[in-house]
């Protein structure tokens, strides 16, 4: 299994969001401000942390990278100048590229909650179990709330293709619960609890 570090070394550029810029170019020429609003819109803001700036930034390293090319610069009265910008071949070879290997290699992940799950024995079990019981009420909500927002989008005649990466999310986050449930349980036990205090209690 390749580490995502590996994988960055690989790709002129490796932020995802540029992967979903290359993406949404397949469709044609845009706008960085059109690509960003339609990523809003399409919901991939839930999976992709960007903003304006980094937008604008990753744009110009796919440019810089030979993968997008200035189109045309629109001019009106009442904006800006616009710079379109086009997928290139090289461009389109790297998205498929990329995507291929995305969908089939593992890739081993560092998330914050295994690191914390790595480190959680220097817990007092008591405060431990606490704060992984806000953790399940905070994992259940999100649960109700991401199946209820496929359920809309289902009702609306949004295709399932384009909410795959939803019922992912759920995929992982009830099978997160179930661990966090488990290990609960495990920490709630006064044998833990006491093998605790012998190893760390003061």
């Amino acid at each position: 299994m390749t580490s995502t570090k590996e994988v960055e070394l690989r790709r002129k550029v490796s932020n995802p969001l540029a992967l979903a810029v290359l993406a949404h170019l397949v469709m044609g020429p845009q706008h960085p401000y059109e690509l960003g609003k339609q990523l809003k819109e399409t919901g991939k803001d839930r999976n992709i942390k960007f903003n304006r700036g980094s937008l604008y930034m990753v744009v110009e390293q796919l440019r810089k990278a030979g993968f997008v090319a200035e189109q045309e610069t629109v001019k009106d009265t009442q904006r800006p100048e616009r710079t379109i910008y086009a997928l290139t071949d090289e461009g389109r070879a790297e998205l498929y590229d990329w995507m291929r290997e995305l969908v089939r290699d593992p890739v081993h992940e560092y998330p914050q909650f295994g690191v914390a799950l790595s480190l959680i024995s220097v817990l007092d079990p008591a405060e431990a179990v606490e704060l992984l019981r806000a953790r399940s009420a905070a994992l259940t909500k999100d649960i109700e709330n991401t199946r209820a927002m496929v359920g809309k989008a289902t009702g609306d005649g949004v295709e399932w293709i384009f909410l795959v990466e939803e019922e992912y999310r759920i995929s992982l986050l009830e099978t997160e619960l179930r661990l966090v449930e488990k290990l609960t349980g495990e920490l709630a036990k006064a044998d833990y609890q006491h093998r605790w205090q012998e190893i760390f209690g003061r």
